[in-house]
């Protein structure tokens, strides 16, 4: 890697390691809570959504306009307009803590909607027989939708996910730490196109990594 980088010391690599592990730690501090926030959010938007087995046109429309506002909204602006409500909920704004509740905020309603997607695409012949059945709500949600929706929710997990490192590079930008804000602070700032050669290398593995795990946990569970 010297040979590569000759200009980059032992600090320096100190610092993109510590950088490396900041995003691990945004994206283990923010995936599971955007998963756990967004999967009853889109299971809600798929009750309620005209034509389907709860139809609540005015809770839907309300529901669908939020999450259409914050999945749309550029996170670097997102992330700025939530400073306050980080501060107040956090207690700062800056680092791994400050950036994990607008990552949250940012990405569960992206994933409501793929969640959505995926419970649209099951087979609606199951749907029927299950309530013909005398299944609730309820039952019919954790036995029959979940269940057969699996694969397309493990495959919005990990476009979320990807979604997820993007959205802390970013942040990076305003100080939420990690490579983003390594890049951002060395490689564009002072100009050092080595440190945001060895930054985006690292974000790019990353992401192969996600894609990778996540492909092979939608095609054990497609062949259940």
């Amino acid at each position: 890697m010297n040979a590569l980088f000759p200009n980059l010391d032992a600090g320096k690599w100190r610092e993109i390691g510590t950088a490396s592990i900041d995003t691990l730690l945004m994206l283990g501090g923010s995936l599971p809570l955007t998963l756990a926030i967004g999967l009853p959010l889109g299971v809600l938007l798929y009750l309620w959504a005209p034509r389907q087995l709860h139809p609540r046109p005015a809770l839907y429309g309300v529901l669908a306009l939020v999450v259409n506002l914050l999945r749309s909204a550029p996170f670097i602006i997102l992330m700025i307009a939530l400073i306050p409500l980080t501060l107040a909920v956090m207690g700062t704004s800056l680092g791994v803590r400050g950036a994990i509740l607008p990552l949250v905020i940012g990405a569960a309603p992206f994933y409501a909607r793929l969640v959505e997607t995926a419970l649209r695409e099951v087979d609606r012949g199951v749907i029927e027989a299950t309530l013909a059945m005398g299944a609730t709500t309820r039952q019919l949600v954790l036995r029959v939708l979940l269940p057969e929706a699996l694969p397309g929710l493990i495959a919005g997990a990990t476009v979320t996910a990807i979604a997820l490192i993007g959205f802390t590079a970013m942040g990076g930008a305003i100080g939420s730490g990690g490579l983003g804000d390594l890049a951002y602070r060395d490689g564009y700032l002072r100009s050092r196109t080595d440190v945001a050669v060895v930054t985006v290398v690292l974000l790019l593995v990353l992401v192969q990594v996600l894609q990778f795990v996540g492909d092979r946990l939608v095609a054990r569970f497609s062949r259940r």
